[in-house]
């Protein structure tokens, strides 16, 4: 009479182990204070760890700095309370945007469209064991390539909670907008990305376009951004596949209401929060971050020209649909938007 029990027992324990649970909470008062309990071989200065130095250190202290981005998490931690009904544990998928550096006890969520190459460029630098030594002189394909970087979803559990409760973890956030338009322009507007127009250019005709001819079909490489709108808001768009990286929410990339993230940086001040957390790294002196080109980004200005022809009821479903990002990073509702 107990055998069936028992089998019951060990299939659940087999299942278990196959899928991944993460204790990892929030609202640890003093996430270095844990850090004297194990490995403490830090590359920063004095042997401490980036978590260290934030919490604990002296040079930043009251700094403009460092009243910045406790705001930020502040701010982050309130909204996810007021909007976040039910916590759930993390999967592997969950954390294949996580890169790991685990000489400087850092991790990386990177975000598509906000400077995440430049980060990856970094990155390499500071875990390639002198293979890199200068970020700009790593082509943009090679910073994309999967092996080059470790990301937290190839460790086991335990290393993962390791991890999570001892580096620094910083993410890079935009205008939700701003960084829908940048993704737009780099996917569907420039002839090479051949593949983004065949994989979803040519659904989003097929669906969004009234009598498409057989060369748009075909090639899906002249979508507007009113069709791409459209594709976006269509409930059976995420039914069908998850949301693309570069135009995923930043939320469901990063789960900041999951993960307690030490700094959270913008594209608005990349610059600044950039150099505060090479600083945290104690790397400043070795590598800088590589200066964005501003000739090319997409711009507030920008953004509004490509909203002007989105009517007010598409612009409400797409506000809609990126709330959440806009709340929970201090975004305010665009002034070019039309409806209230």
């Amino acid at each position: 009479m107990r055998k069936p029990k028992i089998c019951r027992l060990v299939l659940a324990t087999c299942f278990g182990s196959f899928v991944l649970v993460i204790f990892y909470f929030q609202s640890n008062s003093n996430p270095a204070a844990e850090q004297g309990n194990f490995w403490n071989g830090w590359q920063g200065k004095a042997g401490r760890s980036p978590l260290q130095t934030l919490y604990d250190g002296d040079q930043f202290e009251l700094s403009a700095a460092q009243v910045t981005h406790q705001g930020r998490r502040d701010l982050l931690d309130r909204t996810c309370q007021a909007y976040t009904r039910k916590r759930r544990v993390l999967t592997p998928d969950d954390l294949k945007h996580l890169i790991v550096d685990d000489r400087h006890g850092l991790l990386y969520c990177y975000v598509p469209k906000v400077a995440c190459t430049n980060w990856k460029r970094v990155l390499m630098v500071l875990t390639g064991d002198g293979k890199y030594r200068d970020p700009l002189k790593i082509p943009a394909n090679e910073a994309h390539v999967p092996s080059n970087l470790r990301t937290l979803s190839e460790y086991s559990t335990s290393e993962i909670n390791h991890r999570l409760r001892n580096y620094l973890k910083f993410a890079f956030v935009r205008e939700p907008f701003e960084r829908l338009v940048s993704a737009y322009r780099n996917k569907f507007t420039r002839k090479y990305n051949t593949a983004f127009h065949k994989r979803y250019g040519t659904k989003i005709v097929k669906r969004h376009r009234p009598d498409p001819s057989d060369e748009a079909l075909e090639h899906g490489d002249d979508v507007s951004f009113e069709e791409f709108v459209y594709y976006l808001v269509d409930p059976h768009t995420q039914r069908e596949e998850p949301f693309n990286e570069h135009w995923e929410h930043v939320h469901s990339l990063c789960h900041p209401c999951i993960i307690h993230y030490d700094v959270v940086g913008k594209y608005e001040t990349l610059d600044e929060d950039a150099r505060y957390i090479l600083q945290l790294a104690g790397v400043s002196d070795r590598v800088q971050f590589p200066s964005s080109s501003k000739s090319t980004r997409t711009t507030d200005d920008m953004t509004a020209q490509f909203f002007h022809k989105i009517s007010p009821f598409y612009q409400k479903k797409l506000y809609n649909l990126y709330k959440m990002d806009f709340l929970l990073f201090n975004y305010s509702l665009p002034t070019y938007l039309n409806f209230r």
